[in-house]
């Protein structure tokens, strides 16, 4: 399959890069340019509000069930298509197809989720404080909201915010990264196929600090929900702040798994390193430092770090790939920074600590164990293939270095102790938890952080919360 050509969809016209300024768009995977990204002028932006607050109105007349009835079309036309639009996904990000598909396959399941959960937009009527007086609350849509994705999950973290944001009434501006932009035009594409209305969804193209300030400025843009850095995070909140824009930030993390004595350390060791170096460690929700009792910590440690020496790096459409690239140079300097300063603290690099020399963005997965505690990589979001390894002798302690951390997105514990399991997922200081699971997204659960990992949630049935309003009517 080609790489699909990229367009700006602003109400019913489509852009391409031969009417715009463009960049271009490189397969990470052997650097070579696949693609043009398309710019977005000012006045494609103004353009894309103006049609998204004229097709609001109807949008938000229709009852739940009709919505819901696009969203379940949307998620038949993702699975059909899925193949196309993992392809896609491979040639721009660069994961391997097997987790390409999985990805497409969480955004058909998510949009089912909230198509169903549009009919569940309830409100309340009670009785008034007067014999003929009666209460009554609805929940109605907030109106143009501009969403803001990352590459490194360009498909689901979109529908995340898609499905929700359209099953409750909404009309979208949404704006995917500039890395990633032919899987979500294709899911964009989906939807518009299930019969969305011209202008209810607008996809906006280019320079991201332009587009999320004018967007965040508009007095037509109700809302912004972004998944990002925490850095960018903190801009963009503060713009929004000036503004007085509602507001959800999934930013960034930095995972602790707590790996207790008690638990068999060479099957806590394949299933952390299985989950550390998925998407080459590019997930912000991955567990990213590993705290490991002293008991076991030895052949945990070695049974990661074999474990992490035998993957077989390559192409994403190679069927032996079972991790690929890193989507961008900036990540594999990032990868040579931190094990640098990891190591010259004094770390043991057990496997990787080195690009690899071939074409691509390619870093061997990388362990080291003995990190003190003031290494840069135990304080910073990694986002790529490092696993520092540390030991603990007491629970308290463990609990103690895990909540050192600014973020507080994920944190994973295993445990066979009752009493143990609930210490940690009481203390641990996150918004999701995986006990003797390194699984925490799931379309029917809440997914969100604490900390400096954001607020607000997505997923789940409080997911569609984010993009309604309360009204009270007091009816004498």
């Amino acid at each position: 399959m080609n790489y699909p050509e990229i367009k700006l969809l602003v109400g019913s016209s489509q852009i391409g890069h031969d009417e715009r300024a463009g960049r271009a768009i490189l397969n990470p995977a052997t650097e070579e340019q696949i693609g043009v990204l398309p710019i977005a002028e000012e006045a494609d932006l103004e353009h894309a509000i103006a049609a998204a607050k004229s097709a609001f109105p109807a949008w938000r007349d229709t009852t739940p069930w009709q919505r819901g009835a696009v969203l379940h079309q949307a998620a038949r036309q993702v699975r059909l298509r899925t193949d196309e639009i993992a392809h896609a996904l491979v040639m721009e990000n660069g994961k391997p197809l097997a987790e390409a598909r999985g990805e497409v396959s969480v955004a058909a399941d998510t949009l089912e989720w909230f198509a169903e959960e549009a009919r569940r937009i309830y409100g309340r009527a009670f009785a008034g404080r007067a014999s003929e007086s009666r209460f009554v609350t609805s929940r109605e849509p907030l109106g143009v909201v501009a969403l803001f994705a990352p590459w490194n999950f360009p498909v689901v973290t979109l529908v995340r915010k898609l499905a929700p944001a359209l099953a409750a009434g909404c009309a979208v501006i949404a704006k995917p990264a500039e890395e990633t932009p032919a899987a979500p035009s294709l899911l964009a594409g989906c939807i518009l196929a299930a019969g969305l209305p011209p202008g209810v969804l607008n996809l906006v193209l280019g320079d991201p600090a332009r587009i999320s300030k004018h967007l965040i400025q508009s007095p037509d843009v109700a809302k912004i929900s972004f998944t990002g850095s925490t850095a960018v995070g903190r801009t963009l909140a503060s713009l929004a702040g000036e503004n007085l824009k509602r507001m959800t930030m999934e930013l960034g993390g930095h995972g602790a798994a707590i790996i207790c004595g008690d638990v068999d350390p060479i099957r806590a060791a394949d299933m952390a390193a299985a989950a550390k170096f998925r998407n080459a460690g590019q997930v912000c929700n991955a567990a990213s430092r590993f705290i490991v009792d002293r008991r076991i910590f030895e052949p945990f440690a070695e049974r990661f770090a074999a474990r992490a020496s035998a993957l077989r790096l390559a192409d994403g459409f190679d069927p032996a790939v079972e991790m690929g690239p890193l989507t961008n140079h900036r990540r594999v300097e990032a990868m040579e920074m931190l094990t640098q300063d990891a190591i010259a603290g004094g770390g043991t690099l057990l496997a990787g600590g080195r690009r690899l020399d071939r074409p691509g963005f390619f870093f061997a997965p990388t362990v080291i164990t003995e990190v003190p505690h003031t290494a840069r990589v135990m304080i910073e979001e990694p986002f790529g293939p490092i696993a520092p390894i540390v030991a603990f002798d007491q629970v308290d302690q463990a609990l103690d270095l895990a909540n050192s951390s600014a973020y507080g997105l994920a944190a994973y514990a295993m445990t066979n102790d009752l009493a143990t399991a609930r210490k940690l997922t009481r203390g641990m200081q996150a918004g999701v938890i995986g006990l003797n699971s390194f699984s925490v997204a799931f379309p029917e659960a809440p997914f969100g952080g604490v900390k400096n990992s954001g607020w607000g949630v997505e997923g789940g049935s409080e997911g569609i919360d984010a993009y309604l309003t309360t009204k009270f009517v007091h009816e004498a």
